[in-house]
C-alpha cells in the first residue's frame, strides 16, 4: 500500500505503515517535563520553521494560549518587541533559486503586528535572509546576501573545490532601513573580514563565503553578527564599520544566535558539526566574556550525543537566571538551571514538509520565554 505525499514539487508515493515514520513525533511531542519550583514561570513563543505562518504562544503546561497568523511563511521566526508587538520575518515566495539552500533560509520581508495580527508597518528587501531586528532608534537592521565581486573569489579559502554556483560566491551585508524602507546605513562583510583567517569549513560549499545567521544590537549601539560557514562571531562598530572583536573556531563550530546579556557577555549556541578541536560532533551553549575572550559558563548534555542540532537553534537567559535552549533540528525547547539541570522541556508538535524535500520535520529556528507580566503588556498594547 502506498501513501501519496505532497512535497511541494508534486506528489511522491511512499510505503504505508501503521508505524509513524517521523522519529521525533514517534518518540513524544508536546510537554515532556516541568519542575514548577525551578522553572521560570511564563509563556514560550515559537514558530515552526516550515509552517504556514502561524506563531504559537504556549503556557508552562504546553497548552496554546495565543496564535498569530501571518500572511507569509516564516523567514525564519518572530519575537516580541518591548511595546508588546510581534516583530516577524516572513518568506516572500519569489527568487528562491539562487542556490540550493537559499529557498530554506530566504526571508524577504519584515513586519510589526499587534496582538491581533494587524500589520503596523512592513518592509521588503529581496536580499534579506535569516534575521532582522528592530533597533532602539526605531529603524530596522536586515541581514542580507548578494554576490561578492569576482575579483575577490581567489582570496576566499576553504570549502569544497569547484562548488561555486555558476561561478558566483555570495556573502553577507547589513542594511539599516527605516520602517518606510529607506536605507540609512550599509556594511559589507567582504570589506572588513579577513580572508586569511575567515576560512570556509572544508565540508561546506563555496556558493557562500560567510552564511550569516544572526544580527543583534548591543547596548552601545554596535552590532554582533554570526557567520556560520566561517565559524566566526564578530562585533561591528556602527560608527566606523570596523570589526572591534571577534571569536572564531575553535572554540566555535558553525554557531548561531550570539545573544547579548546584561552583564556584557554573549550567550552562543555552538552547534558543533565539523569541530576542529574534537573528533565528535556535539552541541553546547556557552557564555563568553568578550573582554577576556573566555568561556565562563557552558551547558552540554551528560551524554555527549543526546544534545545535537547541526543547524539553526539558539538560547535565551531568562529572568530567574536559567537558560531556555532551542535545539532547533528536533523542535526541542528546554530550560536548564545554571547547574545544567533540565527543569522544563517541550517538543514542537507541528510537522511540515520542507519545500522540495520529502518527509516531515518540526524545526524551530528560535524560541523565547516571556514572563506573565510581559505577555499581559503585549495583550494591552
Amino acid at each position: 500500500m502506498l501513501l501519496d505525499v505532497d512535497v511541494g514539487g508534486g506528489a511522491v508515493s511512499l510505503p504505508m505503515s501503521t508505524v509513524d515514520q517521523q522519529r521525533v513525533r514517534r518518540t513524544r511531542v508536546g510537554l515532556i517535563a516541568h519542575d514548577p519550583a525551578r522553572a521560570q514561570a511564563g509563556y514560550t513563543l515559537f514558530t515552526p520553521m516550515f509552517s504556514d505562518g502561524t506563531v504559537y504562544l504556549v503556557d508552562m503546561g504546553g497548552d496554546v494560549v495565543h496564535t498569530w497568523r501571518l500572511p507569509y511563511r516564516p523567514g525564519l521566526y518572530g519575537y516580541l518587541l518591548d511595546n508588546g508587538h510581534l516583530f516577524y520575518s516572513g518568506k516572500v515566495m519569489e527568487d528562491l533559486k539562487r542556490f540550493e539552500a537559499w529557498a530554506r533560509f530566504k526571508a524577504g520581508t519584515v513586519l510589526e503586528v499587534d496582538w491581533n495580527g494587524k500589520i503596523v508597518w512592513e518592509v521588503k528587501h529581496p536580499d534579506h535572509h535569516h534575521d532582522a531586528r528592530k533597533l532602539r532608534n526605531g529603524n530596522v537592521v536586515l541581514l542580507c546576501l548578494r554576490p561578492i565581486p569576482a575579483a575577490l573569489h581567489a582570496r576566499i579559502k576553504g570549502g569544497l573545490a569547484g562548488s561555486e554556483i555558476d561561478g558566483t560566491i555570495y556573502a553577507d551585508y547589513l542594511l539599516e532601513v527605516t520602517t518606510r524602507g529607506e536605507v540609512v546605513w550599509e556594511w559589507r562583510s567582504w570589506e572588513h573580514l579577513d580572508f586569511e583567517t575567515e576560512v570556509i569549513t572544508l565540508q561546506d560549499r563555496r556558493e557562500e563565503w560567510t552564511h550569516g545567521n544572526t544580527v543583534a544590537e548591543l547596548p552601545d549601539g554596535n552590532l554582533v553578527v554570526s557567520f556560520r560557514n566561517i565559524s566566526t562571531v564578530a562585533i561591528v562598530e556602527r560608527r566606523t564599520g570596523n570589526i572591534v572583536w571577534k571569536l572564531g573556531g575553535p572554540p566555535l563550530a558553525q554557531q548561531h544566535d550570539p545573544r547579548p546579556l546584561p552583564n556584557g557577555n554573549l550567550l552562543i549556541f555552538d552547534n558543533g558539526p565539523h569541530r576542529r578541536d574534537h573528533p565528535a560532533p556535539y552541541s553546547r551553549v556557552i557564555e563568553v566574556d568578550p573582554r577576556a575572550g573566555t568561556i565562563v559558563w557552558e551547558y552540554r548534555d551528560q551524554s555527549l550525543f543526546d544534545f545535537f542540532s547541526p543547524y539553526i537553534s539558539g538560547a535565551q537567559r531568562v529572568a530567574n537566571g536559567n537558560t531556555l535552549i532551542c535545539e532547533g533540528c528536533d523542535g526541542r525547547i528546554f530550560e536548564v538551571t545554571p547547574e545544567g539541570l533540565v527543569v522544563w522541556e517541550y517538543v514542537n508538535p507541528h510537522f511540515f514538509v520542507e519545500q522540495g524535500r520529502p518527509g516531515l520535520n518540526n524545526w524551530v529556528f528560535r524560541a523565547f520565554r516571556y514572563t506573565p507580566e510581559e505577555i499581559e503588556r503585549a495583550r494591552r498594547a
